[in-house]
């Protein structure tokens, strides 16, 4: 192994990379060697104190029994290397007796953690190493909240938990639609869809029972359009009392990383005033109001925030809003007056996601500079010192698809932008559809730029002085 090809697999492992330079797999025992030595899966330790464990259970024993067995086993010991060194020479026995020793340690040691990774992966995916180094880099990662909802929220759940298990998403409660609207008003419990599609979004491949909490029932009186994680999650609130409780034990379920958090525990209904004067409610009613938004609001007012929700936020390294529905996924949220008051108030990374697309009715004819002046005017605060928008236009099929629904990009006005005091990231995020000619963030390209950001933001004043977490630096699967 030249040492170029030394330094470049320590670099890497420095780095967090879960995968280092090989030819052909020749070096992929010594990456393992490489990683078990490495500083940070807290798994050393537990060996030496095995060994010295073991060391101190033959000393007992020695002691115990008059040191006699110990003596006679040394004896015959002393005599079988007294032997040794009369056939076979010092230096070539002594080498060859401490390799085997050497295999007889690793070989153990690797056929008893590959046991152990059977029963932790009976579908022979990750090793234990593998699983140890995964669960060591993201760890390590930023504190990071995320604001929003519908499947917004969800989308960027599942880029940001390849870089972080540190994740707290806190998803608006006032969805009064679909499945969710049916069992609001059936059952007065808060509509489950949002947290439930964030739920799955940071499941640990637990593919089975991810697919059974989206599933949707296609027929039965009473279940047609149901999914069955909202069913379960209200069933879960009506158990242990309260939505909080619900997710809590819904994400030991699926094991998922992060936690996710309704934004209220109170039954709030949006209201929303429009430019030709009249006043609607209900989010499934202004996401399709035919005039534009000239306020919005909330009933009751000032509801209170769930307490760990502004925890999180007091304790966040990295704060993202959106991408979602502007007035009935993001600002929903900040419609709570804690909450938009605790993002006001940190000195840390915070950045918008505005959407790619203009929504019918809600958001028509709105530049990036319009959504973010309805944030600023709804809440009464800056949250937020940079937006996220995709530099690269759709194709022009999907502009004509979309251009039929009465929906266009967002126009990127710079200059309306700084003036408002807000620095822009444009990055190309968007993926097409090229059989439905649908647009939607990529998850991954969307996290990859957002943490891009976090980066930078880290080296520049004024975060440069907070002790903020760091993160890994390269991501193979991103």
């Amino acid at each position: 192994m030249s040492i170029g090809l030394f330094r470049r697999a320590v670099r890497n492992l420095r780095r967090g990379s879960s995968t280092l330079p090989s030819q052909d797999g020749k070096y992929s025992s010594l990456r393992r060697i490489f990683q078990w030595l490495s500083p940070g899966i807290f798994v050393k330790r537990w060996l030496f104190t095995i060994y010295i464990g073991v060391l101190m259970t033959i000393l007992g024993l020695a002691i115990w029994l008059k040191l006699t067995p110990i003596f006679w086993l040394f004896q015959l010991v002393d005599r079988m290397i007294e032997f040794l060194a009369r056939v076979i020479p010092n230096y070539l026995s002594g080498p060859i007796v401490l390799a085997c020793g050497l295999f007889l340690v690793f070989w153990g040691h690797s056929r008893s953690l590959g046991e152990i990774s059977k029963v932790l992966r009976p579908d022979g995916g990750e090793t234990l190493l593998d699983m140890l180094w995964h669960n060591r880099r993201l760890n390590r990662g930023p504190k990071i909240v995320a604001i929003g909802g519908g499947t917004g929220l969800s989308t960027l759940l599942r880029g940001l938990k390849l870089y972080s298990a540190n994740l707290t998403a806190i998803v608006t409660v006032a969805d009064d639609g679909g499945s969710s609207g049916r069992l609001r008003r059936d059952f007065g419990v808060l509509p489950p869809g949002d947290i439930r599609n964030c739920i799955a979004a940071l499941a640990d491949e637990e593919k089975l029972l991810t697919e059974l909490f989206q599933y949707r029932f296609e027929a039965g009186d009473g279940l047609m359009g149901h999914s069955f994680g909202n069913l379960f999650l209200t069933a879960m609130s009506e158990i242990t009392g309260d939505l909080e409780r619900a997710v809590v034990a819904s994400s030991k379920v699926l094991a998922i990383r992060g936690r996710v958090l309704p934004a209220t525990l109170t039954d709030v209904t949006l209201w929303a005033q429009l430019a030709n004067g009249s006043t609607i409610q209900g989010e499934s009613t202004i996401g399709k109001s035919e005039s534009q938004i000239v306020e919005i609001g909330c009933s009751p007012a000032n509801p209170p925030a769930l307490p760990a929700a502004i925890a999180a936020i007091k304790e966040a390294d990295y704060i993202i809003m959106g991408p979602g529905s502007l007035y009935t996924s993001v600002i929903s949220n900040l419609l709570v007056p804690e909450i938009a008051q605790a993002i006001a108030a940190r000195q840390v990374p915070r950045i918008y996601v505005c959407n790619i697309m203009t929504q019918p009715g809600e958001t028509t004819g709105y530049t990036v500079a319009d959504h973010i002046e309805s944030i600023d005017r709804a809440c009464g605060h800056k949250l937020f010192d940079a937006v996220l928008v995709q530099k690269i236009p759709p194709s022009t099929d999907c502009l004509q698809y979309y251009s039929e629904e009465n929906s266009y990009p967002v126009l990127l006005d710079r200059d309306d932008i700084k003036q408002l005091g807000r620095s822009i990231f444009s990055v190309n995020v968007m993926e097409e559809d090229p059989t439905t000619r649908y647009l939607r963030h990529n998850p991954r390209r969307l996290a990859k730029a957002l943490i891009h950001f976090y980066r930078r933001a880290q080296e520049s004043a004024p975060y440069r002085s907070l002790k903020v977490a760091p993160i890994a630096r390269d991501v193979k699967s991103a």
